[in-house]
């Protein structure tokens, strides 16, 4: 770094690539303690490299650099957690054995569960009606409209909020 501050440029370039794996390693401990996933580790890599090089004057050269170096990773790992909110991720695989259930046996249920459903637009009713109304699998529902599992999964994902957000007005 004093070199880099001296003006070496490559002396800049070695420095900032040696830094990626140990940032990323800081990042990824700092989401482990979070319990978070490590979705945004190379986010938090990249606001840290760019901060060393807006802020690399403020360092003093007669300190040590990794002290000053952590507390940067530390604070943006920090600020990445407070921007994603205290939310929890589940991966739709974990739980799409939950949602292929039996059909509903109660006819007043189904049909307002149909009109719900109904309610999405497109590919979302297809998706959850055949997952949720029709007891398909998400492999039989690719297969049976002609998406890829991926597209069945994003689709499901995005009508069941949706479907969320709908009934959290109704209850209002």
């Amino acid at each position: 770094m004093r070199a880099a501050n001296a003006g070496n440029e490559g002396a800049y370039r070695a420095l900032l690539g040696d830094l990626a794996p140990l940032l990323r390693k800081i990042a990824a401990q700092g989401f482990s303690r979070a319990g978070a996933g490590n979705a945004d580790v190379e986010d938090v890599v990249q606001e840290v490299l760019l901060a060393v090089h807006l802020k690399r004057h403020t360092w003093i050269e007669t300190e040590p650099f990794s002290p000053w170096l952590h507390a940067i990773a530390r604070n943006k790992v920090i600020d990445c957690l407070r921007r994603r909110g205290r939310r929890v991720v589940v991966e739709i695989e974990d739980v799409a054995h939950l949602l292929a259930a039996d059909p509903v046996p109660d006819a007043t249920v189904r049909r307002d569960v149909k009109r719900m459903v109904g309610s999405l637009n497109g590919r979302q009713r297809d998706v959850v009606g055949m997952i949720s109304l029709d007891g398909a699998s998400i492999e039989e529902t690719a297969g049976r409209l002609g998406m890829t599992e991926g597209a069945v999964r994003v689709a499901l994902h995005r009508g069941i909020a949706a479907l969320s957000a709908l009934y959290g007005k109704a209850q209002l």
